[in-house]
C-alpha cells in the first residue's frame, strides 16, 4: 500500500524576526514494514540543513536561518509504501501470555526507561480504571486485555482536538472522560506502565482512504502507543480509533514520553505579540491500495 503525506506550516509576524534554530520532526520512520519512496522538505527563509538521529534513532531535521523574516514556511511531502497490513501477524513468548510478568534478562535493562511512570500522582486512578478488565487476582490474559482497554478509551472516551500545547495527565483525562489523541495515548502507555510493561508513545499521521477524510485524520498529526511485547516485539495500539496500529498509520517519532515528539521546535527573538498566527495544511492519504 503506497500512501502519500503532505504537512505544510506556515507561521506569520508582524515585522522581520530573528528565528532561533529549529528542529524538525517530520520525516517517517523508515523500517522493514515502512519505506520511503521519495522525500521532499521546503524551507523559506534561507538557512542551513543539517540532519541527526536522536537517543531514540527519529530523523531530526537541524535548520539555522541567516536572516530575519516575517513568514516563515515549512513543507514535507513523503511517499511511503506501508507493508504493516496484518497488525495480528505475530506470536507473544509463552511467559507473556498473562498479565503481570516480568521482562527477562536484557529487555529488562533495555526496557527499563520505557516502565518508569511519567504520572505516578495518577497511579490510584489508573488502577481503580484498570481493576473491571482483571480478575479477582489482578490478573489477564495479555492480548485480550490490551485491545479491551485499548477499544474501551475509543467507545467510551470522547475526542476533541486540543489546540494549545502539551498533554493532560491520566487522571485529567479520565475524570473528564474526553481528549485528544495525545491524551489518549498518553492515558494507555500509562496504563500499560501500571502494570509493568514498557510502553511509549508515538507521533505520526493516520492515513485516510482516497477521497474519506476521518475527524481524526483531518488536517492533524495522531498519535498512539506502542508496547512492547516479547515475540512480537513493539506494537501499535491507537485508543483513539480502537485498532491496532497497522497499514494507515505512519511513525515519524517514537519517544519516552510526549514531549519529545513535538513536530516543530523553536521560536523567534522579539515580543509575543508580533507573531501574527500561523496555518497548518496536512493531507495524508491512501495513493495506491
Amino acid at each position: 500500500m503506497k500512501l502519500k503525506i503532505i504537512h505544510h506550516n506556515v507561521y506569520r509576524y508582524t515585522r522581520p524576526v530573528e528565528l532561533t534554530n529549529h528542529q524538525l520532526m517530520l520525516r517517517p520512520v523508515g523500517s522493514h514494514g515502512l519505506q520511503i519512496l521519495s522525500e521532499k522538505l521546503t524551507v523559506y527563509p534561507a538557512h542551513i540543513l543539517s540532519w541527526e538521529h536522536d537517543v531514540f534513532n527519529n530523523s531530526v531535521a537541524n535548520l539555522h536561518f541567516s536572516e530575519k523574516t516575517n513568514e516563515l514556511r515549512i513543507s514535507s511531502e513523503y511517499t511511503v509504501e506501508q507493508f504493516n497490513i496484518n497488525p495480528f501477524n505475530f506470536s507473544l513468548e509463552i511467559y507473556t501470555n498473562e498479565l503481570p510478568f516480568s521482562y527477562r534478562g536484557e529487555d529488562l535493562i533495555d526496557l527499563a526507561p520505557y516502565l518508569i511512570q511519567q504520572f505516578p500522582n495518577d497511579q490510584e486512578a489508573i488502577g481503580a480504571w484498570l481493576k473491571p478488565f482483571l480478575d479477582a487476582n489482578g490478573r489477564a490474559n495479555t492480548l485480550p486485555f490490551l485491545l479491551a482497554v485499548n477499544e474501551h478509551i475509543a467507545a467510551k472516551f470522547a475526542y476533541g482536538r486540543r489546540e494549545e500545547p502539551g498533554v493532560q495527565n491520566p487522571a485529567q483525562t479520565l475524570s473528564l472522560g474526553t481528549g485528544s489523541c495525545r491524551d489518549f495515548a498518553v492515558l494507555l502507555m500509562e496504563a500499560a506502565r501500571h502494570l509493568g510493561l514498557a510502553a511509549r508513545y508515538v507521533s505520526g499521521y493516520l492515513c485516510s482512504m482516497a477521497q474519506e477524510k476521518s475527524d481524526i485524520a483531518a488536517n492533524a498529526t495522531h498519535a498512539w502507543t506502542e508496547i512492547y511485547l516479547p515475540g512480537a516485539g513493539w506494537k501499535g495500539f491507537d485508543p483513539t480509533s480502537g485498532i491496532l496500529a497497522a497499514s494507515l498509520h505512519v511513525p515519524v517519532a517514537t519517544t519516552r514520553n510526549p514531549q519529545q515528539a513535538t513536530p516543530i521546535r523553536g521560536s523567534y527573538i522579539g515580543d509575543a505579540a508580533w507573531f501574527a498566527g500561523m496555518t497548518v495544511h496536512i493531507d495524508a492519504r491512501v495513493i495506491e491500495s
